[in-house]
């Protein structure tokens, strides 16, 4: 079935986290350390919802560069690390793929928004520098809900909000964990598999499996 509303996640989906790579060797830090990183904002933010709670991505980001940068012999104090890395973050780049596969999707007449576990201040900044800002019709984040993603509220967040079923939205991402927390909250699900990797089987399965975004578009566009 045709989708209505494609809801992007934005972390790693559209953003480039490999652009940080260099920041932290700027800093004295391995740079194979920001999976690492990433994986441990995830993990706390998951916790916290999971336990009722919930704080901001940013705040857990920062946490989470304390502790993985601790062990490591940094050239500056460990804060001005954590600043120059957390301003390189607001400052990363779309993948090659991601302006194309906007546009395209945008000229089919569907509706576009995000859903992020980040900041709606982070989505705009990174869509302002790739040219892509207007095509968007909402920026969500699940900062104004119950919870982080894979949380069943943050997809009744997005669904409620553009005012349609959660059967005419389809969850565009490249983590399997989101992949299957829209699809058990009625979601049509495009895992988008930029590296290639096998897809986990305790998951629940996407609709469509795509390289790239403007793969996504011909399917659905």
């Amino acid at each position: 079935m045709t989708p209505k509303v494609v809801v992007f996640d934005v972390n790693e989906t559209l953003s480039d986290l490999s652009a940080l790579e260099q920041v932290f060797v700027e800093v004295g830090a391995p740079r194979d350390i920001v999976p690492l990183w990433f994986a441990s904002v995830l993990r706390d933010g998951f916790a916290l919802t999971a336990a009722g709670s919930a704080e901001p991505f940013s705040k857990l980001a920062i946490g989470a560069l304390d502790t993985v940068l601790a062990d490591h012999p940094l050239n500056r104090e460990l804060d001005a690390a954590i600043d120059q890395i957390m301003k390189r973050f607001l400052e990363l780049p779309v993948h090659p793929d991601v302006a194309d596969g906007v546009r395209t999707l945008a000229a089919s007449h569907i509706r576009l928004i995000t859903l992020s576990n980040g900041s709606t201040q982070v989505a705009e900044q990174l869509f302002t520098r790739a040219g892509i800002l207007e095509y968007f019709e909402r920026l969500l984040s699940v900062e104004d809900t119950d919870g982080w993603k894979p949380a069943p509220a943050a997809y009744a967040y997005a669904a409620n909000t553009c005012s349609v079923d959660p059967g005419d939205m389809i969850l565009v991402a490249v983590h399997p964990w989101d992949i299957d927390g829209a699809k058990r909250a009625g979601l049509q699900t495009a895992w988008l598999n930029r590296r290639g990797q096998n897809y986990p089987d305790y998951f629940l399965v996407p609709d469509y499996t795509v390289a790239n975004l403007p793969e996504l578009a011909g399917l659905i566009g």
